[in-house]
């Protein structure tokens, strides 16, 4: 069942097993998780047994994919479209191997959770990642990477659902990336698109015998417009034969059909690259032998209480310490802080946004159109015409680099009955509070500068910062009049005509009129006496 071997994510020795064996107490309590579940039923609202739990968030763990960055370094600079596509491939074939001892699944992270890291190259570039969890129910969690000296971008988003198959439980990867090649591409604006999805992950033994991890089923690496494509197929072991970890596949060109490589061997250890031409099979890559690059990342006392590594501490030490009760109580803190906050947004209509993604403006001729995959996108624009330019727009996104400080400006979430109870003119800095759109705060047709507001991990202050912070938002400044403008002119011509009292006198008079109409002596009929009164004219 064991003996495949891997590297961990933190670049220690390589893994001998990757097998778990439960315990007799932990069988105890698998016992309890497994009255909750039916087949097909869904995991991510089941509460797991810390043990399979690996002390790092979801946003964390996607960086095992970049966990080899420098693989990915050269590629925007070989001209021939294949060499690139086959570059691309073999990046996406490196960071599979990276993962924890045994089956684990990562933490769930909470509803706008943000965790950022980065890469230093031995050439003095620096590649730079920002990630949030757009959505609780169904969990999605958006990521950004980028290296600017080497044009180099991904978005991407990925999707997990999680499903119990018996004596199996099933994570499936949906959710795209696209890595972009900025300097490549017909248009410089968008660059040359890469399309890669991801397998399965499957944890088999859960009920009885070995938890064994394995991946399964087809992805795919596109290109749209070089027309190449590479389907990979993980192969999970059958009952009789079959071996662990073994992958099989093609490269080929699309547009014509022809098969030009194929893939073999097994993603934990060696893989091969076979020329369908001329039939020369080469080393694609060894996992036994490389070295992952893990990221680095701020100290956790200058994180935000949101920031994954400082929200996830006490259950991460836990997790690592074996104190399965302590972990236990640490995470069901933060999941009984996020269903209060879940409550309080429900209980005052306020609708949640995310702070440093926004949706993807797709559709036909939108803006991004071809990326409606992945939903969320990074709210910035990274336009800058030099690599330290776009660097600096990076780090304003969100804190990144050791002693960054944080921009904390207030977002007002909109409500969901808003333009019913508001006046349409109100404003914030952030622009227009109605949103007829349905889309984030942002309303230009770019990818707009990033707007992040601070975040509480108490409900409390949720609620407070909620039903306070419209009245901390002044009205902008409306521009000045233009005196040179024809409109200008006419405007204070208009005001100054009708200013002042007309010359022939009012249109209607209705002083002189109600004079004219009431007798001479009117009597009061509110008193017994019917004494005169006085008709006391207003004017003098």
């Amino acid at each position: 069942m064991g003996g495949s071997r891997g590297s961990s994510a933190d670049g220690s020795d390589p893994i001998e097993d990757d097998t778990l064996v439960v315990e007799p107490d932990q069988g105890n309590v698998l016992s309890h998780i497994i009255s909750q579940l039916r087949p097909g039923a869904d995991l991510s609202r089941v509460v797991l047994p810390t043990f399979i739990l690996e002390p790092r968030s979801m946003l964390e763990r996607i960086t095992n994919f970049m966990c080899h960055p420098e693989m990915l370094l050269p590629i925007p600079q070989i001209d021939d479209p294949v060499e690139r596509f086959l570059g691309v491939v073999k990046f996406y074939l490196s960071g599979w191997h990276i993962r924890p001892p045994g089956v684990k699944k990562p933490l769930n992270p909470i509803l706008g959770e943000i965790f950022s890291c980065y890469w230093d190259f031995p050439d003095k570039t620096r590649a730079y990642y920002i990630s949030e969890q757009t959505s609780h129910h169904p969990p999605k969690s958006s990521y950004f990477y980028m290296v600017p000296d080497h044009h180099i971008r991904v978005d991407g988003t990925l999707k997990p659902r999680s499903k119990f198959l018996g004596n199996s439980a099933a994570s499936m990867m949906e959710g795209i990336a696209i890595l972009t090649l900025q300097n490549r591409g017909k248009d410089p604006v968008k660059g040359e698109r890469y399309i890669l999805t991801q397998p399965n992950m499957y944890a088999r033994g859960i009920l009885f015998g070995k938890m064994k991890y394995e991946l399964g089923d087809h992805s795919y690496v596109r290109c749209p417009e070089t027309g190449l494509v590479a389907d990979i197929e993980f192969k999970t072991k059958g009952w009789v034969s079959g071996t662990y970890n073994a992958i099989g596949g093609t490269i080929k060109n699309e547009e014509t059909g022809e098969v030009l490589y194929e893939l073999s061997g097994l993603w934990s250890e060696e893989m091969f690259l076979r020329d369908v031409k001329t039939g020369h099979k080469e080393m694609f890559f060894n996992a036994t032998k490389s070295k992952p690059s893990p990221p680095l990342s701020r100290p956790i006392e200058e994180q935000e209480e949101r920031e994954s590594q400082r929200l996830w501490a006490k259950t991460a030490q836990a997790v690592k310490d074996r104190n399965h009760e302590l972990a236990t109580d640490e995470k069901t803190k933060i999941e009984e802080t996020q269903r209060e906050e879940a409550a309080l947004r429900a209980n005052e209509g306020v609708e949640w946004h995310p702070r440093l993604f926004r949706r993807v403006r797709g559709g036909p001729g939108g803006s991004e159109e071809g990326e409606e995959d992945l939903e969320w996108i990074i709210n910035a624009q990274i336009d800058g015409k030099t690599p330290e330019k776009q660097a600096a727009q990076i780090m304003a996104i969100y804190p990144i680099l050791p002693g960054q400080k944080s921009e904390k400006r207030i977002v007002i979430p909109p409500r969901a009955s808003f333009s019913e109870s508001r006046p349409q003119t109100a404003r914030s800095n952030e622009g227009s509070l109605i949103n007829l759109s349905g889309d984030e705060p942002s309303t230009d047709g770019s990818r707009a500068p990033a707007q992040p507001s601070s975040t509480k991990t108490s409900a409390k202050s949720i609620s407070t910062k909620t039903s306070s912070a419209s009245l901390e938002q002044s009205e902008e400044e409306k521009p000045p009049l233009d005196p040179n403008h024809r409109s200008t002119t006419e405007i204070q011509t208009m005001l100054a005509a009708t200013g002042g009292r007309a010359k022939d006198g009012p249109f209607i008079d209705f002083h002189d009129d109600l004079r004219k109409s009431l007798p001479a002596n009117p009597k009061r009929a509110d008193t017994e006496e019917s004494q005169d009164d006085v008709f006391v004219d207003a004017q003098g």
